[in-house]
């Protein structure tokens, strides 16, 4: 995609993005980057809604979204993408929506299906980031080893009651461990729910929001990215914990690439 001018923005593209423009780190060459990068978001819920609002109001040119599940009542209270007319609809066509109603500019895919590893082997190699928005320890396997095998910086949130975390886990860059090293796919994992479990509405736009800002950083080449390190938010302190994570010479997924 040739590179944008300020010539070939429209005015409302110039107004839109106008906050973005006026950041010396961003500019005109940042925003072009943004609109010619295509993010690929697995999971349309918590933390997939802001997550694809973020990015889609940004101006990222392509955005995938995958999910097989459809709206409930019971997502409203923190699925911020979808609305009480929307129940019964896919959860990408919802968040597709909610996209367009914000900005026209995204060229939006929704796919209603599980993300499993044929579809991630059709989807990853035409993307530039991935962002784990999922809810289960075996997609966010499945998706972790494409992104290696593929080469594609990943960027993983998760979120339960007033705990939430985010990384960044880069392949390109042999220095950072992959998911698979922090948590290895064959340790005894028992899986927590916000159906079960519970979640704090704010939690999920707080990890979204992370995640969404290391998406941008992450095209727009500006400062420091997670990878290699972990956050950790206690919401009940709204206390930051940051963990150094070290590359795993044994794993299973990453070892050797």
């Amino acid at each position: 995609m040739p590179p944008h001018t300020e010539a070939a923005m429209t005015d409302d593209q110039l107004l839109r993005y106008s906050r973005h423009l006026l950041l010396d780190e961003i500019g005109i060459d940042g925003q072009d980057r943004i609109a010619g990068s295509h993010a690929l978001v697995i999971g349309a819920g918590g933390l997939g809604c802001p997550v694809a609002m973020y990015l889609g109001a940004a101006g990222v040119g392509r955005i995938t979204l995958v999910d097989d599940d459809r709206v409930e009542l019971a997502n409203l209270q923190r699925q911020i993408a979808h609305g009480m007319d929307r129940i019964g609809l896919p959860k990408v066509d919802s968040a597709r929506c909610a996209i367009a109603a914000i900005n026209p500019d995204p060229a939006v895919t929704a796919i209603h299906r599980r993300a499993d590893a044929a579809l991630l082997e059709q989807l990853l190699p035409d993307c530039d980031v991935v962002l784990d928005c999922c809810d289960n320890f075996v997609t966010r396997q499945a998706v972790n080893a494409a992104c290696v095998r593929y080469r594609k910086p990943l960027v993983s949130g998760a979120a339960i009651r007033f705990d939430g975390q985010v990384s960044v886990f880069d392949p390109r860059d042999p220095t950072c461990p992959c998911y698979a090293c922090v948590f290895p796919p064959d340790i005894l994992f028992e899986e927590e729910r916000c159906a079960t479990m519970g979640v704090f509405a704010p939690m999920v736009g707080i990890i979204g929001a992370v995640q969404a800002a290391e998406a941008l950083k992450l095209m727009t080449r500006v400062g420091l990215s997670l990878a290699g390190r972990l956050l950790m938010l206690d919401g009940k302190t709204m206390r930051w914990t940051e963990l150094t994570l070290p590359r795993n010479a044994a794993c299973a997924v990453c070892c050797g690439v």
